[in-house]
């Protein structure tokens, strides 16, 4: 790539990512200890995915969300997930209408910017279905009409990880069109001292003002598409993610046996995607190794399946990632 080419994406990328700093002192008014959580929302809205999040109750999952939809001035839903719920009840229907003799259609809640969809694993498989849908197709077919989805539009469905009675657990090829599966921890003692201080007069939502508006976001997303990936930074994504499909070829030895299905090819590609959106919120025209493992864990959290063995010795996902960054070299 030539020094003018990359000297203009640069440009471009000054004059466009103005409101990041904005969006992310934003959720920190509001949003104690969660740092992280915010830089990966900003990071998969960039990217133009979508989230999984998992977390015990009452980690500000919804207060995060609600937050972000006010900074962008956009609109946002929270659509509470229940095992009677139908699909009609995401999407929307058709209603008689008795005077003009015709059915008319209804939008359901989906037809929202910024979608937090609780406990999704609650509901059944064909509601689940229906939103997974409208995230992989960005549109929805009411009837015998297809309506697009508002854009941008974000859907972070979360998971509660303590119950499981009653729940539906959503299948690998569906959980795999989510762009990051996030684990939110607890917050560390300082950070939840300061929440503990300010919860009777934290700052309400109400007062925070929109940093950037949908438009911006979109020419923000576009101008992603265009920063540079090195040849050599593409080499390093396809070496982890071939890696999980054969450890042996990669000198993993002691991962031979212990992973029953690899990352899928939508890996590579959202770990490149994410990874621009990451290089966009520091100011970079071009991806580094670093990018790639800021948002690594999380695109292949949800993507590696263990196998029996594995769970038997014990072993979790998070060590076997670990173990696979440790191993393959970087470039």
């Amino acid at each position: 790539m030539s020094d003018f080419s990359l000297s203009a994406i640069n440009d471009r990328i000054a004059k466009s990512s103005g409101f990041v700093q904005p969006l992310r002192d934003n959720l920190n008014q509001i949003i104690i200890g969660q740092e992280q959580l915010i830089d990966k929302i900003i990071i998969c809205m960039l990217a133009d995915g979508h989230m999984l999040l998992e977390g015990v109750p009452g980690l500000a999952k919804t207060l995060t969300v609600k937050t972000l939809a006010a900074s962008i001035d956009t609109n946002f839903q929270r659509i509470q997930f229940t095992p009677d719920m139908l699909p009609a009840d995401l999407i929307g229907t058709l209603i008689y209408n008795q005077k003009s003799g015709e059915f008319d259609t209804r939008k359901g809640p989906i037809f929202s910017n910024i979608i937090l969809a609780d406990e999704i694993n609650r509901s059944p498989a064909k509601v689940q279905s229906a939103l997974l849908e409208s995230m992989q197709e960005k549109q929805v077919t009411i009837g015998e009409n297809t309506y697009k989805m508002n854009l941008p539009f974000l859907v972070l469905a979360t998971q509660n990880p303590i119950e499981q009675e009653g729940t539906y657990p959503l299948p690998e090829a569906q959980v795999d069109r989510f762009m990051f599966k996030l684990l939110i921890d607890y917050p560390d003692v300082d950070s939840e001292k300061i929440l503990m201080r300010n919860n009777t007069q934290a700052k309400e939502i109400s007062e925070i003002k929109a940093v950037v508006n949908p438009k911006k976001i979109i020419d923000a997303q576009n101008v992603i598409k265009e920063i540079y990936v090195d040849e050599k930074v593409e080499d390093y994504i396809l070496k982890l993610i071939f890696a999980t499909r054969d450890p042996l070829k990669y000198d993993l030895n002691d991962m031979d046996g212990i992973i029953d299905f690899g990352a899928s090819p939508r890996a590579s590609i959202n770990l490149v995607r994410a990874a621009k959106a990451r290089a966009f919120t520091d100011g970079r025209g071009y991806i580094t190794p670093e990018d790639v493992r800021f948002i690594g864990a999380d695109v292949l959290r949800h993507r590696i399946i263990l196998t029996y063995e594995a769970e038997a010795e014990e072993l979790t996902t998070e060590e076997v990632i670990n173990r696979l960054f440790e191993k393959i070299e970087v470039p």
